[in-house]
């Protein structure tokens, strides 16, 4: 029997694009909300040309919009205007990710949206949020990371500052939108008082900082890029073996004495150097030469299984093809299903981090295509007719 979904009856209006709001998106749906996801008639969302593609679809614009309800819909027509505040009236969420003073320009700004329905939760997330002298710049995921500081502290010694590998200023960006209006939610079922909830891509990047922010808080000093190894503990870094680098992690005292024993080297536990976490971040360089001497005698693969059977964290760094097919990863906690799209066909998508006992927060169904559900939003969802509907197409409103 197919497990319940959390977010069952939730409806939310998904004017999103790309990437961060998307993300929150995909998130409400794959617990269960309605999620009706409405883009400009005749283009839709950007992302719907970014590769990679499958059959000529976005496979972009699949994972992040999976489970949704797509329609079209010209917010720059009044007429559109009146048909989104219709369905406002119906709704539970509504989400943008428009640069700040875009919705209040159309019209249709949470101050408005707000009289309409008192309980709608209105959520925005934009580059730097909907205050503050920098408001009105435009923002993106490298924005984020760059002036959050995470691009300041991402690379090796010496070497120029990266943007991590994937996006995660966007992503961070919907997590915390996502987490913003579960609260909101939460409150409006109790108060019945809606609420309005305004994320930064660059807050959620300086949120993600808290350690490394705090060296230069606490102590002035500030945070360079250390390659693998962390400022808070050591050995908890990657270190040469034979085939390749390995992931260690023994971020305590009971782990580091263990990995001291598991490598023949008992005294270690006891040398002036490394008695504790604070000495053994100080003296980091010379404890990776000691562990690199033993790690170097083995494979990934054997000093992982010697490292595990101990409880010692430790794992081979996964190329992506690797992660797929990882039993734990792709087999037991599903991340990456299936889903039939009609033009895409049987693909697989990567999965949210939720996992639920008793509800199911997979994803179900999969992205739509441009105006897919058109008929179905404005017939059923709003009760208009054939020919209103008709009519709604020939003055290019939806």
């Amino acid at each position: 029997m197919m497990k319940k979904k959390l977010l069952d009856g939730v409806v939310v209006l998904d004017l999103t694009r790309v990437l961060a709001g998307p993300y929150c998106g995909m998130l409400l749906a794959d617990m269960g909300a309605v999620v009706y996801k409405i883009e400009v008639p005749g283009k839709g969302d950007d992302s719907r040309s970014f590769g990679p593609y499958v059959n000529g679809e976005s496979a972009y614009y699949m994972n992040f919009n999976r489970g949704k309800i797509g329609c079209t819909l010209n917010l720059k027509k009044e007429e559109g205007k009146d048909i989104f505040k219709e369905m406002v009236k119906k709704a539970d969420i509504v989400i943008e990710n428009y640069r700040p003073g875009t919705m209040e320009k159309l019209g249709l700004g949470y101050d408005v949206l707000k009289e309409i329905n008192p309980r709608l939760i209105y959520g925005a997330v934009s580059g730097f949020g909907h205050y503050g002298p920098y408001h009105n710049r435009a923002g993106y995921d490298i924005i984020g990371q760059a002036m959050g500081g995470l691009m300041s502290t991402t690379g090796w010694p010496g070497g120029e500052a990266t943007r991590t590998g994937t996006p995660m200023g966007d992503v961070l960006g919907g997590l915390n939108l996502t987490i913003g209006i579960l609260a909101a939610l939460f409150h409006v079922r109790s108060t019945g008082i809606g609420e309005k909830v305004d994320v930064s891509l660059v807050d959620s990047v300086v949120s993600s900082m808290t350690n490394i922010n705090l060296i230069y808080l606490a102590e002035g000093r500030i945070p360079e890029r250390i390659g693998n190894r962390y400022e808070s503990t050591y050995p908890y870094d990657s270190f040469k073996a034979k085939d390749n680098s390995v992931i260690i992690g023994a971020g305590n005292d009971k782990l580091y004495k263990n990995l001291c024993v598991l490598m023949g080297m008992p005294e270690l536990a006891d040398d002036p150097r490394f008695l504790t976490v604070k000495d053994r971040v100080q003296n980091h360089e010379a404890m990776k030469q000691i562990i690199e001497t033993w790690t170097k005698q083995y494979t990934v693969e054997e000093i992982t299984s010697m490292l595990n059977k101990e409880g010692i964290p430790g794992c081979p760094i996964n190329s992506i093809d690797k992660v797929v097919i990882d039993p734990q990863i792709a087999g037991a906690r599903n991340m990456f299903p299936q889903i039939e799209h009609p033009v895409a066909g049987l693909m697989r998508l990567t999965n949210n981090a939720i996992k639920f006992t008793e509800s199911n927060a997979d994803p179900v169904a999969p992205a739509p295509v441009l105006g897919q559900d058109n008929d179905l939003v404005f017939g059923k969802f709003l009760e208009k007719s054939n020919d209103e509907i008709n009519a709604l197409k020939e003055k290019s409103v939806i």
